[in-house]
């Protein structure tokens, strides 16, 4: 998850880590994206406070939002109940 380009010689940097404290918002999954995309969010926080926040949601609720992390990758509520079960997600 945490495969940004490096400032340095543009290449991608593997690092292995689940990037938790990335700045990361949650968003309706419907909301249409576009350019207006980052003023659409409901909630931001660190990418580990999002799957949190919505892991605690209604499961009927939960597939309405997604996660939108640093670097325009989204995350359904499929893949934040699996990141929030693995034993490295910080619990608070």
């Amino acid at each position: 998850m945490s495969d940004h380009p490096s400032t340095f010689d543009a290449t991608p940097v593997n690092s292995d880590e689940d990037a938790w404290d990335d700045a990361a918002a949650l968003h309706e999954s419907d909301d249409g994206q576009g350019v207006l995309d980052s003023a659409k969010a409901l909630r931001r926080g660190s990418f580990a406070d999002m799957i949190r926040y919505l892991t605690q949601l209604p499961e009927e609720e939960r597939e309405k939002y997604v996660i939108q992390k640093a670097g325009d990758r989204q995350y359904t509520a499929d893949e934040a109940e699996g990141l929030a079960a693995r034993p490295d997600f910080p619990k608070s």
